[in-house]
């Protein structure tokens, strides 16, 4: 199943954040309106016991007289949702409204004189009881609960109204809010799309790295897919190049041993060709061998491990000198006890052993290395320059670069310094740094210099 976008999910989670913020708006509006309308009906109710107050008259008996018509046309017509009553302390009806015939009194709470309460009767009526002292002619008191109830349809029908007008603007709202939303989130992502469309560029061969002009947020992470964009295609590079040596490399050994096999009798000629069927085996296993070695050396600059060159170079020549034991071989090394670089070991082993490997060879007796630090070349500085030395005859100036070359077998190199020294200046490059190779001054040889960030 095909999974959402991004810009989808923030949309969608946009949204709910929305209507949850409306409906709860649309609650707290609601609530709002019902008590503010609850209040302005009780003043109206106020306002009506008032007027019936202002009617009603008192006899010397002390009872009251309600006149036939009412400043209020409502407590005249039966059922029209406004109702009076009066009673006394011991809640009996003394008078009610003709809109309030066929309807039980409504019994108030206990009060005292100049106090009033407002309930919410079981009947769905907003009622307002408030008690009076009357003072008749003869200066005698007497006490009186005055009762207006209203129907809450009314109050309701208001709220209703307000809710049909609520949900509609905030249905408009939250509709233009989401495309709102909608707009500055394509805006908003507009350069992650950017991004996605070169890097299918960089899939289908049409562009080689990440090269539009992208918000600052987003260049560190195009600058972070470009690094592994070109060391993917340096790894891809070097494994078909590695291949492309090893079956390269291969060809010769192949070569002679199907000349030892096709003949008239291919037993007695493998027998006769033992010793050079042995030879070419060995010689393919070393092949093998040191294709893979190749193979396994990443040439990555951006580890966080650091290396000390120092020992390095001490283990390596330690070892060339039980190889060439034979020759004598005199290791001037003039480097500090702790020489540390980021860089992997074994690309690090792949270069020192090449460059120490063929000055053993040819060197007459005489290797030297050496290290120096801070070192400045080409308008760049390196942490390191490493030097390789030896008094043997050299390789004349012209003759540099032909070593160097892809495609030259390490079967053609085996007469010079050439063996090994396409995979050293390929891991030098991939690691950042520079090789270059001249006459040594002090010995008279060949000298290599290798500059390391």
């Amino acid at each position: 199943m095909r999974s959402k976008s991004l810009s989808f999910r923030l949309l969608v989670a946009e949204g709910l954040v929305l209507a949850a913020f409306f409906v709860l708006v649309a609650v707290v509006l609601e609530q709002g309106f019902r008590e503010t309308a609850e209040q302005a009906l009780q003043e109206r109710l106020q306002i009506q016991i008032y007027s019936l107050l202002s009617s009603a008259e008192m006899n010397n008996a002390g009872e009251i007289k309600m006149p036939v018509g009412l400043h209020e046309p409502r407590f005249e017509n039966p059922g029209s949702g406004l109702y009076g009553f009066i009673q006394n302390p011991k809640k009996k009806l003394i008078w009610r409204s003709p809109s309030a015939i066929g309807l039980d009194a409504i019994s108030p709470p206990q009060l005292s004189p100049g106090k009033s309460a407002f309930l919410f009767d079981k009947h769905d009526r907003y009622v307002l009881h408030y008690d009076v002292l009357w003072q008749n002619a003869g200066g005698v008191e007497h006490e009186y609960i005055f009762t207006v109830a209203e129907d809450a349809r009314f109050v309701s029908s208001q709220v209703e109204q307000l809710e049909k007008i609520l949900r509609f603007w905030l249905l408009v709202a939250g509709v233009v809010l989401v495309s709102i939303q909608f707009v500055v989130l394509r805006w908003g992502l507009k350069p992650l799309r950017s991004i996605v469309k070169d890097l299918e560029a960089i899939e289908k061969g049409r562009k080689t790295h990440l090269d539009g002009n992208y918000a600052t947020e987003l260049q560190g992470l195009a600058g972070n897919l470009n690094a592994f964009i070109s060391i993917e295609r340096a790894h891809l590079e070097r494994y078909r190049n590695n291949l492309a040596d090893l079956a390269h490399s291969l060809k010769t050994p192949l070569a002679i041993l199907r000349g030892c096999v096709e003949s008239v009798n291919p037993v007695e000629s493998f027998y006769a060709n033992k010793d050079t069927v042995q030879e070419q085996i060995s010689r393919m296993d070393e092949i093998v061998e040191y294709q893979l070695q190749r193979a396994a050396a990443k040439g990555e600059n951006k580890t966080i491990k650091t290396v000390n060159v120092s020992v390095i170079i001490k283990k390596i020549c330690s070892s060339l000198s039980k190889v060439y034991v034979d020759k004598g071989i005199i290791f001037d090394i003039a480097v500090p006890d702790n020489c540390l670089i980021y860089c992997e070991e074994g690309d690090l082993y792949e270069i020192i052993g090449n460059l120490l490997d063929n000055a053993c060879k040819w060197c007459n007796h005489t290797v030297k290395v050496s290290i120096s630090s801070n070192q400045r070349k080409a308008r760049r500085n390196f942490s390191v320059l490493l030097q390789i030395e030896d008094d043997g005859p050299g390789i004349p100036v012209g003759k540099f670069n032909e070593i160097l070359k892809r495609g030259v077998r390490a079967d053609e190199n085996i007469h010079g310094h050439g063996i090994g020294m396409t995979i050293v200046n390929e891991l030098i490059g991939l690691l950042g740094g520079k090789l270059e190779g001249g006459k040594s001054n002090a010995l008279g040889g060949m000298r290599w210099s290798v500059y390391l960030p």
